[in-house]
């Protein structure tokens, strides 16, 4: 007992913290760099180069422009493009946590241990092409490439949806391997009214893209760029939701942390 004291309190004097990084801030920060970047392209956009926004092939009246139109256009496509920079490596970060996280939280002798493995994996790897295809949209704008840009957003779409349905379903089969759905209800009633609020933008999306495009209908360009942001806003608020699960925890760069077991007790 005693050799077992001695040998814990060795580490603890080997345990050094160089860094540490609050979680929760590093969620919000990570949202708000493109964000305020959205921001600051659609005022200046909208004041200084009104006619380069608004043009489309129709050329019919509308006035409020696409997520393309203002972050494709110079200077403001710089800023869109460094703002999506330093956020992609947080990202990532935060979606190999979230996934460590829940698949810690899972009971292993639960019948539902298996699939909500699978959905939580499912739910990172549509988190990853996500990130890929907002980098391949937000470097190929539809300016330079209009078919491929539209590809990648399609895809974005999809992935963003898709992962939104996953990460819903992951949470609650990690909360039903432990019997302890209450725990985590405010989190999934906040996520599954996200993801309804992005369904249904998606379809008035579709719908007015294809009247602007088939009909060239006057404004239904302005509902497809409106129906566009509160896509964006609630993709970029579902994210954020991260930090319901990790009110407390820190990012660490530590000395030491090879002796600590996931039970945070010591070797």
């Amino acid at each position: 007992m005693k050799s077992n004291t001695t040998k814990e309190n060795i580490v603890v004097e080997n345990f050094i913290v160089h860094y540490m990084l609050s979680f929760k801030h590093l969620c919000l920060v990570t949202v708000s760099c493109p964000l305020l970047a959205l921001i600051i392209c659609f005022v200046t956009a909208y004041i200084f180069q009104p006619d380069d926004i608004h043009e489309t092939h129709c050329r019919v009246y509308n006035i409020i422009p696409s997520i393309s139109a203002i972050t494709g256009i110079s200077p403001q496509r710089y800023l869109w493009r460094i703002s999506v920079a330093f956020h992609i490596g947080p990202r990532f970060i935060i979606a190999a946590v979230h996934k460590s996280y829940h698949l810690n939280l899972i009971n292993a002798s639960s019948k539902y241990h298996e699939k909500a493995k699978w959905w939580l994996n499912f739910a990172f790897w549509l988190n990853v092409l996500e990130i890929g295809s907002l980098c391949g949209v937000t470097y190929i704008s539809n300016r330079e490439n209009y078919p491929i840009h539209e590809k990648l957003f399609i895809i974005f779409m999809v992935s963003s949806l898709m992962h939104m349905l996953a990460c819903i379903k992951g949470i609650r089969w990690v909360a039903e391997t432990n019997n302890d759905l209450e725990r985590v209800q405010r989190g999934l009633l906040i996520k599954k009214s996200l993801l309804i609020l992005s369904l249904v933008s998606t379809v008035g999306l579709v719908a007015f893209f294809l009247k602007h495009r088939l009909l060239c209908h006057v404004m239904a360009f302005s509902w497809f760029a409106f129906c566009e942001y509160i896509i964006a806003l609630a993709n970029m608020a579902f994210h954020v939701t991260v930090i319901l699960d990790f009110p407390t925890e820190h990012l660490v760069v530590a000395k030491g942390l090879q002796h600590v077991t996931k039970n945070n007790k010591f070797d």
